[in-house]
């Protein structure tokens, strides 16, 4: 019989890392995420991004995770999901977007790795790798709130968050545009978000060189949706609410610069 790795990995993470650890872990990453990423500081726009995220995480799949929305100021398109509900977004998306679907293509991808215990995948294999599987059963069984704190400590500390997988990358481009579609919105706008990204690689390399370092080539991802998109009609597209935030958010001090290294 063919037993597939990826099949693998996905019953690996389903069987050591419980929604409900995977939840804490989230938690405790997000702390320490506050204390290094400045977050921006206008109710408007993050009520916005949080009404957006909660619109598309109702028709989310998978386990009813606690969903969180916040919006980094940073220049740079790009947006990441933590472990159990926390996602992230850049300030460079909704400057660079000209539509809400296109805002909402990104959330909803972010929202789709969560739904998809893409997360779990990615600790399960990072703590066998570093501690094997005993001690991993030891920190996550036995240790409780510290044991899940370390893990987020020693996971955030090498990125494993910000590299998932193709195959993942590629699922949260589906589920992304199913979680789209059932919340109302133009699947086209995921799409379109990918058109920007390529354009902003040949003008400006440096606001998109984050994303493509933890996301694949729009290129081929463009290609693939395109087809998935042509079965589908209608859809929201833009409303005065996003025109408005975009405004508000033009006439503010510019956003920050991603440190490197």
């Amino acid at each position: 019989m063919l037993v597939y790795p990826r099949v693998i990995a996905l019953f690996l993470a389903i069987t050591l890392v419980s929604v409900q650890e995977e939840i804490e872990i989230g938690k405790q990453t997000e702390a320490q995420v506050r204390t290094q990423m400045p977050e921006l500081r206008d109710r408007q726009t993050t009520a916005y991004i949080r009404r957006l995220g909660q619109q598309l995480s109702r028709v989310a799949p998978g386990p009813k995770y606690p969903y969180r929305f916040s919006v980094a100021d940073y220049r740079e398109i790009n947006a990441f999901a933590l472990p159990g509900g926390p996602v992230w977004m850049h300030r460079g998306v909704l400057q660079s977007a000209t539509n809400e679907s296109q805002v909402a293509g990104v959330l909803a991808h972010e929202i789709a790795h969560v739904a998809q215990r893409h997360a779990a995948e990615q600790l399960t294999k990072a703590m066998m790798t570093n501690w094997g599987l005993t001690a991993l059963g030891a920190i996550l069984g036995n240790s409780g709130g510290a044991g899940t704190a370390q893990v987020a400590a020693g996971l955030l500390a090498n990125g494993v968050f910000l590299k998932f997988s193709r195959d993942d990358e590629r699922e949260a481009d589906e589920v992304g545009l199913q979680i789209l579609r059932r919340a109302g919105w133009d699947a086209r706008g995921m799409i379109e978000l990918f058109e920007i990204l390529r354009k902003e690689q040949s003008r400006d390399p440096g606001s998109v060189e984050v994303f493509f370092s933890s996301h694949p080539s729009p290129q081929d991802r463009i290609a693939r949706l395109r087809a998935q998109v042509a079965k589908s009609h209608g859809g929201r597209r833009d409303s005065g609410q996003f025109q408005s935030i975009k405004t508000r958010l033009l006439k503010m001090p510019a956003a920050k610069a991603m440190p490197r290294g």
